[in-house]
């Protein structure tokens, strides 16, 4: 049975003052006398009343609550930056709107925004992965709205505010290990190319091979789709293309899984036969047979990140200050295991 809501006005008429002084002492303010701000509180302590802090916050002008729009949680990055967003937002004080979005439709979005705007919300962040596609039209949208709004992994811009993983920097540290290990034909499973993180790894890949003086670039290059299968299909399809490929950089762990599963199907030893590294260090990476040599991104700060950026927005607006735009980066790590260790 559940009993009924203790009121402001239930407080007051048991501790035999007005509503106005019941509010003073709750907003902790000077101008009420010790007895009665004890009298009030014990009183409040007695009745279980748990003050409607929405409403009070909106009574101010604020709702002090974050919307967030976010990609599907299938992937391991997307889930960890939304866990770090919450883990912050509850530290500063935020409460947080959801919304989970699987495919970039400019209806769903529209619908999406509209509904977070009319729930008052103070700022939001855009946790859905950089389409190229779409940045068009998504910027188009994103610069009308007024509410303070900040970026998780998105391309450098003069307007935006950005929280951003280094995946260039990424691409480059995976690969130059893979030849500092003696590999002489480093190949590349992509993730998706309209993502941007994937054009970002793929572009650091690039840039150290061709330093290193290798031909026919493109023929090493597979796109995969961020899963064990197509992980599978890319090792398969560089070695038919490239047989004497010796290792290769895989945009994302699952996908690495698929191509560790491949080799050993294929009769290759990783690493003596093939040296693989991975993007993500998800919790199972170690656990891999071999265990999987990997870049580690913390998405988890880079939702915190976010929220940091986005309180910053709100502040500076609420004090009517402008902030200039700009991008924070989170640099990857380079953690070894044994599916890369030749020497």
């Amino acid at each position: 049975m559940f009993r009924e809501k203790i009121t402001i006005k239930d407080v007051a008429r048991v501790a035999g003052v007005s509503t106005q002084t019941v509010s003073r002492v709750l907003n902790n303010r000077s101008d009420v006398s010790a007895d009665t701000r004890t009298r009030v509180q014990e009183v409040i302590a007695s009745l279980g009343y748990s003050p409607n802090v929405f409403a009070r916050n909106l009574s101010r002008g604020r709702s002090n609550t974050l919307g967030v729009i976010g990609y599907g949680l299938v992937y391991y990055g997307s889930y960890s930056v939304l866990a770090g967003v919450e883990s912050k937002a509850n530290e500063l004080g935020f409460s947080l709107t959801l919304s989970l979005i699987d495919s970039f439709e400019p209806a769903r979005v529209e619908n999406i925004l509209y509904d977070l705007l009319s729930r008052r919300v103070e700022g939001i962040i855009w946790a859905v992965p950089a389409d190229v596609n779409n940045f068009d039209w998504m910027e188009e949208k994103l610069s009308k709205i007024q509410t303070p709004l900040s970026y998780v992994n998105k391309g450098p811009t003069d307007s935006d505010f950005v929280s951003a993983l280094d995946n260039r920097l990424g691409g480059k540290l995976a690969t130059e290990h893979l030849i500092e290990q003696g590999y002489q034909r480093v190949g590349i499973i992509t993730g998706p190319s309209s993502w941007w993180e994937a054009q970002e790894r793929l572009a650091g890949w690039r840039e150290v091979v061709l330093k290193a003086g290798y031909s026919d670039v493109d023929s090493l290059i597979v796109e995969g789709g961020w899963d064990p299968p197509s992980g599978d299909v890319g090792l398969h399809t560089l070695l038919d293309r490239n047989p004497d490929i010796d290792a290769i950089f895989v945009s994302n762990d699952q996908m690495a899984l698929g191509a560790l599963q491949a080799a050993r199907r294929l009769g290759l030893r990783t690493p003596e036969d093939l040296g693989i590294v991975g993007f993500d260090d998800i919790p199972e990476a170690a656990y891999f047979y071999p265990s999987l040599s990997t870049m580690r991104q913390d998405t988890r700060k880079l939702g915190a990140m976010a929220v940091d950026r986005i309180s910053a927005l709100i502040q500076a607006q609420r004090a009517g200050e402008t902030l200039e735009p700009d991008i924070s980066w989170l640099e990857p790590r380079l953690i070894v295991r044994k599916s890369s260790v030749r020497k």
